[in-house]
């Protein structure tokens, strides 16, 4: 916010001697309790001299009319809808725009300039969200769209602007004069110590006034540890305490911090990979020298990936991996993996592919994104669809290059076609994983470690049996590697149930035999 024009505007508009009213006076005018609006001493302060200055212009006590365009700046819809309400009910009170409706927009959801033109033209008050998803417009859209806030200006209207400080920084780089010109209000959310969560969860648990000292500590604790390092807004952290402590009279587990080797020695359990755990070693080794060597001038690591492997040779089970490794590593700031495919990334119809994009990035934000059978996004006969969500993710991926990580995954010969007809992508890449097939004694090792998991042991002619049908089916095309053996092992244990229903025999139940190896269903040899 600009201060000196902010404090040139109080001058010339609101006076200089300006009195504030009092919070019981502007209860009383708008019948809402202002205290509840959760916003910052210096926000509170510019809402309240823009409520005088609404109230002096409709008994003409002022008469220069001046445009309160806001930015509220919060990502909390508790925080954003009590403002919202709260600014319509004066607005409408003091007739301080011209159409006494009011409408929200998700820059998601607006699949034409008309469309959006018109809910502009109906209403009074319109507050837009989701304002990353404006990079997915063409220029034409957003110059449009840019040209509209700048002629709302003489218009009585009120137009919001809602999102984080970086989400509202980078709208403002369109155009850098308009902040400054038409929306120099900021209203900033208060933010919370842990004596206002505790207080808050305490007044909605704790009605009846049963709650014990002993879960009233513990709540206090819980707040105490995780409140600061949540990334969760503050409505979502504190209805998530408040109904484990209703239902289940306790608060939620606090998860415990993994270090790398306890993450890596889950990698080490899988068979086989040893270039993929050869180039994660590595990865994670410069990483931790960025850390540890702060003179040094390093380049930030960029760490979108590509996967390239057939089917079953533990991709997705490695990228959940690296979710935890960049997780403990605090590159990523949340421990997700948000797994989609090209159908929940190109659309049906035009205008809506690039929003549709977004909309999983916006998913994927502060984790990972695993894209699997990537090359299907290749355009196929010029198919502009496939073209769009391929532009709006390299867009994505350089415009929040260090907020969330994309892994392309899927077959090589496929992949690498895609990625050699597709230099923006391949450019993006920091780093490339080659997931080799199987080997014969890795399959069966594989198959032997679900058996011991589950319980049961294995007669070696069962093995041989398990052997001769890998060797049959290895060169097949598209043969399933890993879901290839899991696909016999489960078929087996369900045949092994049918054959030891009579019996009583613990050793009988307990071991797989070579009658019990079965492929049924399977269309392999």
């Amino acid at each position: 916010m600009n201060k000196d024009y902010i404090a040139d505007i109080y001058k010339d508009f609101f006076g200089e001697e300006l009195t504030l009213p009092q919070e019981k006076e502007i209860q009383d005018d708008v019948s809402l309790d202002i205290s509840n609006l959760l916003l910052s001493d210096a926000s509170l302060d510019v809402l309240q001299k823009i409520i005088l200055y609404m109230k002096q212009f409709s008994t003409k006590e002022k008469n220069m009319y001046l445009n309160f365009h806001l930015i509220l700046q919060s990502n909390n819809r508790e925080f954003l809808e009590r403002i919202e309400s709260f600014f319509k009910t004066i607005a409408f009170q003091y007739s301080y725009v011209s159409i006494h409706q009011f409408a929200k927009i998700s820059f998601y959801d607006v699949d034409s300039f008309d469309t959006l033109k018109k809910v502009f033209e109906s209403n009074g008050i319109i507050a837009f969200k989701d304002l990353k998803a404006l990079e997915a417009k063409d220029v034409d859209f957003q110059k449009k769209f840019f040209h509209l806030l700048k002629d709302s200006v003489i218009l009585k209207k009120v137009i919001i602007l809602e999102g984080s400080k970086d989400e509202v920084g980078t709208f403002f780089e369109h155009d850098s004069s308009l902040q400054k010109s038409s929306f120099p209000f900021v209203l900033e959310e208060k933010i919370l110590g842990v004596s206002d969560v505790y207080q808050d969860v305490l007044d909605r648990v704790n009605q009846d006034g049963n709650l014990s000292d002993k879960l009233s500590l513990q709540i206090l604790d819980y707040i105490t540890n995780t409140y600061d390092k949540s990334d969760m807004d503050y409505p979502t952290y504190r209805d998530l305490l408040c109904r484990e402590v209703l239902l289940n009279h306790s608060v939620p587990a606090v998860e415990k911090s993994k270090s790398i080797d306890e993450v890596f020695e889950r990698l080490n359990e899988l068979v086989g990979l040893s270039k993929v755990k050869k180039t994660l070693y590595e990865l994670v080794d410069y990483m931790n020298l960025r850390e540890k060597g702060k003179d040094l001038s390093l380049n930030n690591v960029n760490l979108h990936m590509v996967f390239l492997g057939n089917p079953g040779t533990g991709k997705t089970t490695v990228a959940r991996l690296i979710a935890d490794i960049l997780y403990e590593l605090k590159y990523i700031k949340q421990n997700k993996l948000i797994e989609v495919g090209v159908k929940d990334l190109v659309a049906e119809y035009v205008g809506q592919t690039a929003p549709k994009v977004m909309s999983v990035v916006e998913r994927a934000m502060g984790g990972i994104l695993f894209i699997d059978e990537a090359y299907a996004l290749a355009s196929k006969n010029g198919d502009s669809y496939h073209d769009e969500a391929i532009a709006t993710l390299i867009k994505a991926m350089e415009d929040y290059r260090d907020q969330f990580v994309v892994i392309f995954a899927g077959y090589t010969k496929e992949m690498q076609d895609f990625l050699d007809s597709n230099s923006g992508i391949v450019s993006r890449i920091g780093y490339t994983f080659e997931f080799d097939d199987y080997t014969e004694d890795e399959l069966v090792e594989i198959f032997n470690g679900m058996i011991k998991k589950s319980g049961f042991v294995v007669e070696e002619e069962a093995i041989n049996k398990l052997r001769d049908i890998i060797r049959r089916n290895k060169d097949m095309k598209n043969f399933g590697n890993a879901r290839f053996v899991r696909n016999i092992f489960e078929k087996s244990i369900i045949k092994h149930a049918t054959r030891v229903k009579k019996y009583k025999s613990q050793k009988i139940i307990h071991t797989i035999t070579v009658d019990d190896i079965s492929i049924e269903n399977l269309n392999i040899h």
